[in-house]
């Protein structure tokens, strides 16, 4: 090919794809040429383990019953909305307000600050009163040290050295965030080792035992019903929602944009509301809210019909969350799910763009769309984090005293 031509094709490739496509390559170049890609992986090489130890050293004398308890947990650093985060300060509140402290050892390969990290977790979570370190520093002074995700696991390791008791509270399958390939191996091989699993629900209970062989202590998914709930009576209700998650894989976005394309061509009049991150591809008309506080989702979630609450490694928390505000969550019906979340009030859909879009269509086509509202509200009605949270200070207390 000689250069004009070469030139030509380049142009019109150019006038095709816009000046955000031109962008996007750019910056994709940009993206492999510098390795920005080893920034998403928060450990340091260094921290990762070689092998996985037979056991780790634990204190020779447990404490007495009643005592009160120093409970660390090791974390990456919170950022405001975040999920995880809440379900985990959560459990610290419950254990401070059981009279134990609490120290968080957060993680950051790239460097700390940990009055500032300080300042957005009294912001955004006031009722945690855990003081704030730095887990390269050393995870020291404590009782018992809690993993509360994969690399956390590998922190705890090397940063853990004297006797303590050693717990692993895990919330999603993890090796399955990430392709078939050396993350997810160093995910997996957390799981085995002498750490005391406490997983959230019995889908994520059953994937570790179907992989690993190993059993672990299961506590309940919670809901907060005292935010969530039913709207003012006579609220109309249209259209669906949609949490909007791109760079997450496990939410299945371009499964949810194709799905949604399907739901809009059958039911063009009504609303595709979308809110987290910023959408990319989808091409269907919707109106984009943001981040959403609780308050505001649940205004969001009573004043809509039904909504995608998609995840494929552990049940969503969006799925309770949109019942108890009578939205009806369209769920993607993966193995063991339905053991997590067995309310019949879901719709529960295959992973198929056809399967989703059948499920929105059946919510918003219902005879009595204000019935169904009720119903799904009232099966969740007097939920709470308290089962779970209660649960967890239980086990943590049973490890550390044996009592």
């Amino acid at each position: 090919m000689n250069h004009r031509a070469e030139l030509i094709g380049k142009t019109r490739r150019a006038l095709a794809v816009g000046p955000s496509g031109i962008a996007q390559r750019i910056a994709q170049r940009a993206y492999r040429g510098t390795g920005a890609a080893d920034l998403g992986f928060n450990l340091d090489l260094d921290d990762l383990l070689v092998d996985v130890p037979a056991q780790l050293p634990v204190p020779a004398i447990r404490p007495g019953p009643g005592r009160p308890l120093r409970i660390g947990w090791v974390a990456t650093p919170p950022a405001p909305g975040s999920g995880g985060h809440t379900t985990l300060f959560r459990l610290i509140e419950a254990l401070e307000a059981a009279g134990h402290q609490c120290v968080l050892f957060l993680y950051d390969k790239h460097g700390l600050d940990e009055a500032r990290l300080t300042s957005v977790i009294r912001e955004n979570w006031p009722g945690v009163r855990a003081e704030v370190r730095d887990a390269r520093a050393g995870i020291e002074h404590v009782d018992a040290v809690i993993a509360t995700a994969w690399e956390s696991a590998h922190v705890i390791v090397k940063y853990a050295r004297s006797p303590m008791r050693r717990l692993y509270f895990i919330q999603d399958y993890e090796p399955f965030f990430y392709g078939h390939g050396a993350e997810s191996a160093f995910a997996a091989m957390t799981y085995q080792l002498p750490f005391r699993r406490i997983v959230l629900g019995e889908m994520l209970d059953g994937m570790i035992r179907e992989q690993t062989g190993l059993s672990s202590d299961v506590v309940p998914f919670g809901c907060d019903s005292s935010v969530y709930h039913l709207p003012a009576a006579g609220t109309v209700r249209s259209g669906i929602v949609f949490y909007c998650r791109p760079e997450t894989p496990r939410r299945g976005y371009l499964l949810a944009c194709i799905a949604l394309a399907v739901f809009h061509q059958r039911h063009p009049d009504q609303e595709i509301h979308v809110y987290g991150a910023v959408p990319r591809g989808l091409k269907v008309p919707f109106t984009f809210h943001g981040r959403m506080d609780a308050a505001e989702l649940n205004d969001l979630y009573g004043r809509t019909i039904a909504g995608l609450a998609m995840s494929f490694t552990n049940i969503t928390l969006v799925a309770e969350e949109m019942l108890a505000a009578g939205n009806i969550p369209v769920v993607n019906d993966v193995p063991l799910a339905r053991l997590t979340l067995p309310n019949p009030h879901v719709l529960w859909a295959e992973s198929t763009a056809a399967a989703l879009a059948g499920a929105l269509s059946a919510a918003v086509t219902a005879s009595d769309p204000t019935g169904q509202a009720s119903a799904a509200a009232s099966s969740v009605v007097g939920r709470s984090w308290k089962p779970t949270q209660d649960a967890v200070v239980r086990i943590i207390v049973e490890e550390v005293t044996g009592t």
